[in-house]
């Protein structure tokens, strides 16, 4: 049975030393490479660029599913893989979630793979 990674509070974005800038700790490594776990899945990729990409900077769970032709069950399972690596955040108002990505995070997260990435 495969090792099971623990689980870490991820709702903050990753602070730490660019990983090019010295080597880093398994704790360090640990935080940044579950953070790329969460978006290492074509339907996660393409669910942030929606979210990023969105007019109105947020969508329901029902317009994402049909935007990337998922059903509302599988679209909500990626989006709690999202939200529990801290990309993204929800809200719930009456029957709708609304989600958005959570930009910070995720210039945390390429500051930290390359500090020189959005200069």
């Amino acid at each position: 049975m495969p090792k099971a990674l623990p689980v870490i509070d991820m709702s903050a974005p990753v602070c730490c030393t660019p990983v090019a800038a010295a080597p880093i700790d398994e704790d360090t490594a640990l935080h940044v490479a579950l953070r790329l776990k969460a978006i290492a899945d074509p339907a996660r990729v393409r669910l942030l660029s929606l979210l990023l990409t969105s007019p109105a900077g947020e969508e329901n769970g029902g317009d994402l599913a049909a935007a990337v032709g998922l059903g509302e069950s599988t679209v909500s399972h990626h989006l709690t893989q999202l939200r529990t690596a801290g990309l993204i955040e929800s809200e719930r108002r009456g029957m709708n979630t609304y989600h958005r990505a959570r930009r910070d995070a995720l210039a945390a997260l390429c500051v930290v793979l390359d500090p020189n990435c959005c200069r």
